[in-house]
């Protein structure tokens, strides 16, 4: 029994750090916050199902800020000002170029050319309109918009772990790096650490439709990827985590 208890400490004591790494290096790649030097990359990538605790960091802040203001609008204001400006605006640039890509017209060819394009069209000024707009209409119909920000930013990391385990990459990059280092049970372990923000949402019918929202929208974001633009980059994974926030607060102010 001792030797058992010994070989578990010691497993934890090697195991930690390297979660704690990991932790350090996801909130150092998705955030601004001060934390020292860079992390390497590949500590991040070897357990990206440690996306939503990001969620927890940023929608904590942003509520916290929320608490201070009084004024509904102005609230709903605060809390996405805050979560963009703490993700240092990382996933918004990939929406706007995502936005490109849909609207491009012609070939698949074409598509892939508008997205990676660093001049932002029509298209990405758009759907980065149409998506704040979203949110900050759902935010403006619920009266709890520091519970609303905090189960939103937290849900909508799930969406960019299951794009990064299933996508196919089309190019080399970013997301095909993070891709290779995937696992089929990454999904769960990210959702399970969803379930906790889940629990903010008030009564029966909240906790189910921000739930159902934060899982439905990477299954269609993955079947729109593929069949457009044949696979997924890292701007959509970035995309998908501004889609899924607005999805959530919607859905959020639907149904309370």
């Amino acid at each position: 029994m001792g030797k058992n208890k010994l070989f578990w400490r010691l497993r934890y004591v090697d195991y930690m750090p390297g979660y704690l790494k990991s932790v350090r290096s996801t909130l150092q790649f998705c955030t601004i916050l001060p934390l020292g030097d860079s992390s390497d990359y590949d500590s991040y990538a070897r357990r990206f199902y440690l996306f939503p605790l990001v969620g927890y960091v940023t929608g904590g802040i942003a509520a916290l800020l929320t608490m201070l203001v009084s004024d509904p609008a102005l609230s709903a204001a605060v809390a996405l000002a805050a979560v963009m400006i703490l993700n240092g605006f990382h996933h918004f640039d990939g929406l706007l170029d995502l936005g490109d890509g849909m609207m491009a017209h012609g070939s698949r060819e074409k598509r892939l050319k508008a997205l990676s394009d660093q001049n932002v069209g029509a298209g990405g000024i758009a759907s980065g309109m149409l998506v704040i707009l979203l949110a900050y209409a759902g935010l403006m119909s619920i009266a709890m918009v520091p519970y609303a920000i905090l189960i939103a930013e937290v849900l909508s990391r799930f969406s960019p772990v299951f794009l990064l385990t299933f996508g196919e990459p089309i190019k080399e990059g970013m997301h095909s790096y993070t891709h290779d280092f995937g696992k089929k049970w990454f999904p769960y372990a990210a959702f399970a650490l969803c379930v906790p923000a889940l629990f903010l949402a008030p009564g029966g019918v909240g906790f189910m439709a921000a739930g159902i929202a934060s899982i439905a929208v990477p299954l269609f974001l993955l079947v729109v990827f593929k069949k457009i633009f044949g696979g997924v980059n890292g701007d959509m994974d970035g995309a998908s985590v501004e889609i899924s926030r607005m999805a959530v607060i919607a859905c959020l102010a639907l149904v309370l």
